[in-house]
């Protein structure tokens, strides 16, 4: 049942993540913090796919892991694959999504940063997660007694300093709210205890 629960996780987190960036952040050309942050800023400059290249930056992580942490590189090597296969998935709703639904740019980041934070949050909850960042906050959150959410944030923050530098002072700002609301659900998602 442990298992199944697991792969419930794996697979709504995935979901959120995915409709978090395609629908809320891109259309914004907002930046998520991590690895994802890193696939969305070479999205935005040379139009590479988001999905592949967290996959790809994922790599030393997941080396990292299968040295230190062998349990979390197994319990997020099929959320780093099936999240990565779905937010690919989710790029062509995007025009659908848009013609229906019109945000300002700080709600979408907002909305978004809450969706993804959600599914990341489900995610780490039941010991599982896309990998990159994440699975480094984990080990680290683990070793430290410190909240993987509050880990998570400091990560997502370098990135989208970087990103705000490469793409524009707007990008930054709109990215800041995006990773303030998804640390926040992070955060509440993973410290209500663990299953």
């Amino acid at each position: 049942m442990r298992y199944v629960h697991k792969a419930i996780a794996i697979l709504l987190g995935s979901l959120l993540i995915a409709a978090g960036i395609q629908l809320f952040l891109v259309p914004f050309k907002v930046l998520d913090g991590g690895i994802v942050g890193i696939s969305l800023i070479l999205n935005y400059l040379f139009g590479t796919k988001v999905g592949l290249v967290i996959i790809g930056c994922s790599i030393p992580i997941f080396a990292v892991a299968w040295v230190y942490r062998r349990e979390l590189f197994y319990n997020s090597l099929h959320g780093m694959f099936i999240s990565s296969f779905i937010i690919d998935l989710f790029e062509p709703l995007q025009y659908h999504f848009l013609y229906y639904v019109n945000l300002s740019p700080p709600m979408s980041s907002t909305i978004g940063g809450l969706i993804i934070g959600t599914g990341i949050g489900i995610m780490l909850r039941f010991e599982t997660s896309t990998g990159g960042t994440d699975l480094l906050a984990k080990h680290i959150s683990n070793v430290l007694n410190i909240n993987a959410g509050f880990i998570i944030f400091i990560m997502d923050a370098i990135v989208i300093g970087i990103g705000g530098l490469l793409i524009s002072t707007e990008t930054l700002l709109l990215s800041l709210i995006a990773i303030s609301s998804g640390g926040i659900m992070t955060s509440l998602c993973v410290s209500k205890g663990k299953t």
